[in-house]
């Protein structure tokens, strides 16, 4: 077995808390596109010419039928082998927190409540007059509207957009403070998502990078473990008390 998956399973045994970041690529593994290059094409569209305030106040109904088809690519899928390692995990770990950027609303469905979806939920709707957020699966009309009459939105960060301010707090205290970090599947590029690892390791945590890939944070990690997070996770789970 590789000597960072054993360490990692040594330090999760008895840590009493565990943060867990995950990025597309754990998502990926259960078949959703990642909408970047040409297999984000849609009517010939790119997402930075549709994920944007702008582009919603322009066109509601043209926003809303590329999210539409979004949501039916996603629709069928399933959480895979990783989703539900990490949602074993947070029933063995006391304070445990997950940290996602992804918007496919999976580990939701791994049975995950104790998360951060920090760029939002495509299954979720927010009133653009009243803020209020509500699940949304089923578009009666296009764009959908709230009862108050107002437009509603999908409950996305687009580009251009800050996160939420009560999510990036939670996200960030939890980095500081926990014990260990285990971060899957994410390039480690986006900001600010990208310095969480490197606000936990700055606390003492013992931070686990699962990737296919090196990433920017590979050379500090006290872990760096190849392989795909549907592979590895269950792996690790398996250290946990």
């Amino acid at each position: 077995m590789d000597k960072g998956l054993l360490r990692a399973r040594e330090r999760l045994s008895s840590a009493r808390s565990l943060v867990v970041l995950t990025g597309a690529g754990v998502s990926a593994e259960s078949g959703v596109p990642t909408f970047r290059g040409p297999e984000g094409l849609w009517r010939n569209f790119r997402p930075e010419e549709l994920a944007t305030p702008q582009a919603f106040r322009r066109d509601p109904k043209l926003v809303w039928e590329w999210y539409d088809w979004r949501r039916r690519i996603i629709a069928p899928l399933k959480p895979n082998p990783g989703h539900l390692a990490i949602s074993e995990l947070e029933k063995r770990v006391p304070e445990f927190l997950l940290v996602t950027q992804n918007v496919d609303g999976l580990h939701r469905l791994a049975g995950n409540a104790k998360l951060v979806e920090l760029h939002g939920n495509i299954w979720l709707a927010r009133c653009v007059a009243e803020g209020t957020v509500a699940e949304n699966r089923e578009l009666a009309t296009i764009p959908p509207k709230c009862g108050c009459g107002a437009l509603l939105r999908p409950h996305i960060v687009w580009f251009g957009e800050s996160l939420d301010e009560d999510d990036l707090k939670t996200a960030v205290e939890a980095a500081r403070n926990c014990e260990v970090m285990i971060v899957a599947g994410t390039s480690s590029v986006v900001q600010p998502a990208a310095s969480l690892a490197g606000l936990a390791k700055e606390s003492g945590a013992f931070v686990v990078e699962v990737n296919t890939d090196e990433t920017p944070i590979t050379g500090f990690v006290d872990a760096s473990i190849r392989g795909r997070s549907g592979e590895i996770l269950p792996m690790l789970v398996g250290g946990a008390r």
